[in-house]
């Protein structure tokens, strides 16, 4: 399926890449509906989810992604693309049988997009990184829950039919609880109880319906919207999380790959000073260092793929195979955009669109800064189990 996938987006999807349908909030669901048509046709389309409803292995999974990942369409295209990808791995595995009709499988058919709203506004002293200060709230009314608060960046609000909203809930022992509810968006958007604020302008624009600021009032959902059980909503986050932040790792190596492709071909066309640029070492050394780069990255995402497949939460790996490729990723898309001068810092090629939205990814599913002091506290952990060194 990865051979296939991959001969799809060389030959297919590259060709919109130019499209004018791609716009400063994402592509138009217009677009992102032909190419998923054509993508159904080639036989690719969800190509990480079975006949049978059953998830590929991440080791699997990850090489297809990072095929789908050859050009910032690919994803889309194939229905690989965050959040969607990440919503229907959490849905399978947590989801009703009921909510899977009626949420997942318009999702894995292509049909339908979806948002994840667990982010609030940093000016309402909301949630972020630390999901544990969260304000949205749910309460109790009669068989109904009903959700209160505001949420921040929330990819693909615009434009959505199913969302999954993470509010925090009182299970009555004063412990922090949060609870997910899986919601029909349409409807909440007519009746009101969820309004889009404003679509942010962000660095990056591959993901339909941009990142929204989004007020909930009053939204009342019946009991059988909570998606698992109630008040295990940073559980369930955790599943989520882990195989997402991996996913993004995929998806934004093949667009390195891709850009790293466009640099070296570029590099060995241009002249300068009377020979090819990659034959100056100045240039020819940062593809180098590209190289090897890209490998580390490769076997980062196939570590983490392994231990996600043995069923462990991979927490900490997640986190560190997301510092380690975001940051690889980084100073990939900067070097090609750095080897190609002038023609990088355009829209002539892909270059500059990686180089945007790989600096965003060292943001989204969270900063360095903070997977790095999760992991030093692990390490204290670690140290205070531990038996005394001599």
């Amino acid at each position: 399926m990865g051979a296939a996938v991959e001969r799809f987006v060389r030959d297919v999807v590259t060709t919109f890449e130019r499209d004018p349908r791609r716009g400063a909030h994402g592509p138009s669901d217009e677009l992102v509906d032909e190419l998923r048509g054509l993508a159904r046709a080639a036989g690719v389309l969800t190509p990480h989810i079975l006949a049978d409803g059953s998830h590929l292995s991440q080791s699997e999974t990850a090489y297809v992604l990072i095929r789908s990942g050859l050009s910032p369409l690919g994803p889309l295209a194939c229905n690989t693309m965050a959040p969607d990808e990440g919503n229907m791995y959490l849905i399978g595995k947590a989801g009703s049988q009921a909510q899977k009709d009626r949420f997942l499988a318009p999702m894995i058919a292509g049909t339908a997009r979806s948002a994840f709203f667990m982010t609030e506004p940093a000016i309402d002293g909301g949630a972020g990184s630390d999901p544990s200060m969260m304000l949205t709230t749910a309460r109790l009314d009669g068989n109904h829950w009903v959700i209160d608060g505001r949420k921040a960046f929330i990819t693909g609000a615009e434009g959505a039919t199913v969302g999954i909203i993470m509010a925090r809930t009182d299970q009555g022992d004063g412990k922090i609880a949060a609870t997910m509810f899986l919601v029909d968006l349409i409807e909440a958007y007519e009746t009101g109880a969820i309004r889009i604020e404003r679509v942010l302008d962000t660095i990056d624009s591959s993901m339909p319906g941009g990142h929204a600021v989004v007020r909930i009032e009053e939204l009342r959902v019946t009991a059988d919207a909570v998606l698992g059980a109630p008040h295990e909503g940073f559980r369930y986050a955790q599943v989520r999380l882990s195989p997402a932040r991996l996913s993004h790792c995929m998806r934004w190596l093949g667009s390195c790959r891709r850009a790293h492709e466009i640099a070296t071909d570029y590099a060995n066309r241009r002249h300068a000073f009377g020979k090819p640029l990659i034959d100056h070492e100045g240039v020819g050394f940062m593809l180098a260092e590209n190289l090897i780069d890209l490998k580390q990255a490769e076997l980062m995402i196939d570590w983490c793929a392994d231990v996600l497949d043995t069923g462990a939460l991979g927490t900490a790996e997640s986190s560190m195979a997301k510092v380690a490729v975001s940051e690889a990723l980084m100073r990939i898309a900067d070097r090609c955009v750095q080897v190609m001068g002038g023609t990088g810092v355009t829209g002539d090629t892909i270059v500059e669109q990686v180089f945007r939205e790989v600096r965003a990814f060292r943001i989204y599913d969270g900063p360095t800064e903070v997977h790095k002091w999760s992991l030093a506290k692990k390490i204290k952990r670690d140290w205070k189990a531990a038996e005394p060194v001599a």
